[in-house]
This record gives structure tokens, sequence and C-alpha cells, in this order.
């Protein structure tokens, strides 16, 4: 699904599952390093069991060194199982960039509250981020009827959110009901929308529910991987999580803790409730430079995302923590202020929605520059709304459009611009000049700001660079709408154009532009609402990639966002963490954290 998520919460109970071996892993050989595992007496057991097979060995010459061989074998056994019993325990740290901007999963519109939702939240299904598969989480199964207009899951039986209050098909009803509520502006409720109606649920029985659409939504079943099901019993339902952990503790500006969910359903092959860590430790730290700092100092284990500066620089000196997982989905972007209630000038207003303003800003900026200069080569130049990683939906007629600053100033030309000197001037003699917000502490952004505006001053535009928190930016293009241009990215959690909903509808909250329309305001936005309705609502593959080329084509025509580079998926992940495989799909280093664990002299000092 295109942009962030929320998270889901709980209350706090003890932990431990049964006393069996997780998994044995090759670095474990290296010694008796021991964590806060669940038995503090592995060690001494591993030790015992390898001095008593040396013992008989010796006093039993005559029988040869057979029974020697299989002793230590024994012990090796026994001493690998147990190591592998002790990675479990210990608090994983990393940060988030922002406090999260809601608890509510149903209403998660930011990078910070999708982790949290990720951490937190029960699905129904999951769609693992490897193989790109949804595969059962909640629900044992599901069939989607093949008008495509319903789905029935059949949950699993003796499931308990993290205060002790039972999951049953009554927690998936009220979930889909307050989700697709109109009054929530859900951007994930958003993906489902394929037509007017309402959506309809159908408790079958404490463990069958079928949910109806008033049309088909194609791949419906993967959108539910975004649905965190909320507790429809419990007093503080964003303090009930079916997730693997539930939010403990928050401190404003500081950090969110989330405890291991006690009553969590998942075991692993072995048969041990997971997750095999105690807690994750999330702090809230913006300033990228502290937050690579303190990798390096070991005072956090990952990091799900790095600039190419950080990483050449971390590669140079430990190859071994860093990943380049390849072209991701994601997208930098620039856009303007389109809103008709937003405090800005009436007459930059109407530059921000001319059609050739926009297409000449874009074909003023020098994305290879950008690509090469702040990605330092681990990025392109983006042709459009969808990463070509996005294999089967990328639209493969489009390219990345010229650095072609004469042909910006034909197209100004056309609109009544003129250059006076050095300065561009409206029809009406007004400068052209206006203010770009991005994050502070985001150094590719930042330098991305200053490049842009290097590259429109070329054309007489005096373009202002201002870095905001990023809680009073989310403030400025989601509430106040007091902002003229913006600079950010898009996070693309899903492959399918349904989880874009939230982002092309005009009457979506995440429409960034010109946000929640009542009816669309430009015949090119009334067509994109059909193209994505239609596509939503066919299950024809063919006919729906149809469609998404067209918006895709429109986005480039239009330019209401201005796509800059698609980055590659950069991450870092400590030698200390085990069982991290990175992967392109958000979360890049996280997305088994069931089965992340701390290597057992690490957890013992976390």
């Amino acid at each position: 699904m295109k942009k962030c998520l929320g998270h889901r919460s709980i209350v706090m109970l003890s932990e431990c599952g049964p006393l069996l071996p997780a998994r044995v892993e090759a670095p474990l050989l290296g010694g008796l390093l021991w964590g806060r595992g669940p038995s503090t007496r592995a060690p001494k057991l591993a030790l015992s069991a390898v001095e008593g097979a040396g013992a008989l060995a010796q006093d039993d010459r005559l029988r040869g060194r057979t029974f020697y061989k299989t002793a230590t074998a024994l012990a090796l056994f026994l001493f690998l199982s147990l190591s592998a019993f002790a990675q479990s325990g210990g608090e994983l740290k990393f940060y988030l960039h922002s406090d999260p901007k809601t608890f509510d999963p149903l209403a998660v519109a930011d990078d910070a509250s999708e982790t949290i939702r990720y951490l937190t939240g029960g699905v129904l299904l999951r769609v693992n981020r490897r193989t790109q598969q949804a595969e059962p989480e909640l629900a044992n199964s599901w069939t989607i009827a093949r008008d495509g207009r319903s789905i029935t899951f059949n949950l699993r039986e003796q499931v308990y959110y993290s205060d002790g209050s039972p999951f049953s098909a009554e927690d998936v009803a009220y979930t889909v009901q307050r989700l697709m509520d109109p009054a929530l502006h859900s951007p994930t409720g958003d993906a489902f929308r394929s037509g007017s109606g309402a959506v309809r649920t159908h408790v079958d029985s404490p463990l069958r529910i079928t949910i109806s659409f008033p049309a088909p939504v194609a791949g419906m079943d993967k959108l539910f991987d975004q649905v965190a099901i909320v507790s429809s019993r419990s007093a503080n339902k964003e303090r009930a999580a079916l997730g693997p952990f539930y939010v403990a503790d928050y401190k404003p500006d500081s950090y969110v803790l989330l405890k291991r969910n006690p009553n969590y359903w998942r075991r692993d092959a072995a048969g041990r409730q997971l997750p095999y860590l105690d807690s994750v430790r999330l702090g809230i730290q913006p300033n990228r430079d502290i937050e690579m700092m303190n990798f390096r100092r070991g005072e956090i284990d990952l990091i799900n995302w790095l600039d190419s500066e950080y990483f050449d620089r971390l590669a140079s000196q430990s190859p071994e923590v860093v990943h380049d997982s390849g072209p991701g989905l994601d997208s930098e972007q620039m856009w303007f202020n389109q809103a008709p209630n937003a405090p800005i000038p009436a007459y930059k207003r109407a530059w921000f929605r001319s059609t050739n303003f926009r297409r000449a800003v874009s074909a003023a900026i020098n994305r290879a520059d950008l690509s090469r200069v702040v990605y330092g080569g681990h990025a392109q130049p983006a042709a459009g709304p969808v990463s070509p990683a996005n294999k089967f939906w990328f639209n493969a007629k489009l390219h990345a459009p010229a650095y072609d600053p004469t042909g910006a100033l034909r197209l100004l030309q056309q609109e009544g611009f003129r250059l006076e000197g050095s300065s561009l001037h409206d029809r009406e003699g007004h400068a052209v000049e206006f203010s770009i917000i991005t994050n502070a502490g985001n150094k590719p952004r930042e330098r991305m700001a200053t490049m842009i505006q290097q590259d429109l001053g070329k054309i007489g535009i005096n373009v202002h660079v201002v870095t905001l928190d990023f809680a009073s930016l989310l403030d400025r293009i989601t509430e106040s709408y007091n902002y003229e241009g913006a600079l950010l990215g898009m996070v693309n959690t899903d492959l399918d154009p349904n989880a874009q909903m939230n982002i092309w509808l005009s009457s979506a909250e995440n429409h960034q532009w010109n946000p929640k329309q009542k009816s669309p305001e430009t015949v090119w936005e009334a067509e994109i609402d059909r193209l994505m309705k239609d596509q939503a609502a066919s299950l024809d593959a063919a006919k729906r990639k149809l469609c998404f080329d067209r918006v895709q084509e429109i986005a480039v025509e239009q330019q209401p966002f201005i796509y800059l580079v698609n980055k590659n998926a950069l991450s870092a992940v400590s030698a200390t963490v085990a069982n991290a495989s990175p992967v392109v799909l958000r979360p890049q280093t996280y997305w088994n954290i069931e089965t992340l664990s701390l290597r057992p002299q690490i957890a013992s000092k976390h």
C-alpha cells in the first residue's frame, strides 16, 4: 500500500514458552556466551554434558573410540541446541524518525505509525515480504467469490488479544465496518473502495465471516495484509494487540516501547512460542547522523533504510552489516499545494494549477545529477508513479523526463511567463518564487532540495528551502495546508495498484496536492478516478494493466507529483542480530520480526 502505517498497542503480561531449542546456527559455535534466555542453567548443562562425555570415553577404552565419538556428537548436539535456545530474550533497538501520528491502526498515514502497526497488529493474512505471496495468519484459509465481490475467512481457534480478551469474527466485522466508515478517512480503507454502496459483513459463526463489497475488488485478499484487527470488546482498543508485540510505553520525542505479546498465537517449528525477543525499543530520532553514530557504537541494532552516503561509508568499513537489495519500490517526489483553502496567494495557486508550469519545473530538474550526486549511483531517475522494480505494473513505455531547461522556458512562455534579466515573472509582473518544505535531518532530501533550488535558479525561479521537523511538516501538508511546495517520499508497501487508491482517488486524504475533494476538480482527476475504480473492479489482469498504465501516463502528462528518483533498498543490520534477511518490500529489515533474535552475548548486554 502506498504510504505509512499504523500500529496497535496493548497491555503487558508475562513471557516465556516451553523450554525447547529455537534454531541451530553455525555462528553460535564460538564459545559459551549466554544471554538472558528462559533458563539461566543452560550454560552449565552444556558444559557438564561435554565433561561427562570425555570422562566416559576415558574410562571405557576397551570399547574403542566409537563410544567417544558418539558421546562427543551428543554433547555437540546439546551444546548447539542450548545455544540456539539462548537466542531468546533481549531487546531489539532501532529508531523511528518522528513520533507516531496515531496509534489507531486503521488511521495510519505516516511511516512511524506504519512501523508500529506492523509490529503490533494482527492481520488475517500476511504478504510474505520475500516471496510476495499471501500466507495465513489469523485466518487459516479464505475463499474469494467468483464475482470478486466477497471474501470468506475461516479463523483460527483459541486466539487472544494481549489483554486476554478472545478473538472472534465479531472483531473482524467491527474492524471492517470502522475501516470503511467515510468519516475515518482511512488510507487503508481507500484501497477497498471500488464502487458506491456499503460494505457488508456477515458473521456466519464465531470463526467464520464473509465480507461483501458493492463491486468487485481485484486482489482483495492481499489488501488485508494492511488491516490490523481491532478488538470489539477491549476497553482500551489501542492497547489490545494480536501481533507479536504490544505498546507498553510511549514517551513523546523519546521512545515507543513494545513488549512481547504473552498471548501471541504463533509458534516456531520446534513448538516454541514466538516472538523470540522480549521487547523492541523504538527510539525517536530524526537526525540521521546521530542514528548512524549510534549504530556504529552498537546502541541500536539496525537501520531499516540508509542513504547512499552512509551505505558507502559503512560498506568500506564493515561490509558484512550493509545490504543493497536492489531497486526499491519507493519514490522521492515534490509537488505544489493546489488546495483551494490553502493560505497562499491566489496568483501562486494559479501557477501551481497550471499543467505547463508543473511540466516546466519538472523539465528544469536534472534527475541524473540527483541520482549521481545525492545517491552516489544507488538510485535512478524516476519515470513516474511506479518503480521499474514493480515488473508487472510498471508502464515500460514511460521514461524519465529529460533535463531540458530550454524546453522548460518555452512551456513557461506559453503561459505568459517571461524572463526579466535573471528573474522569471508571470503575466501580472509577480516574480516567480516559492518555498519547498522538507523534513529536517534527512540529508538526501536536503541536498536534493538545494540542487533543485540551483536548477530552477537557472530559469529565473527563486526557491527557498525550508526544513521542518517531521511532525510539523505533516501538520502543514495534512491539516493546515500552510505550504507552497513539498519534497518527500512515498512508501509503497504493496505491488498492486489497489494499494494506491489512497493516493489517486480525488476524495482521498493522501491525494496530496489537493486532498479530500468532494468531486474531481479537473477532467484528468475524474479520469484517474474512473480508471482506478475500473481496474479495482475487474478480475481481468490484462484489463487492469491497461487501466493502470493509463493512470501512469496521465500522472506523467499532468505532473501533480514531480517524480524525481527511485532509490535502491539500502539497509544495515548489526552482526548481533540473528536471522535477519533484508528484502525490497517494506519493512526491509524486520519483516520477519517474530524470528529475529539477538545473539547470546548481545542479549545479555541489552
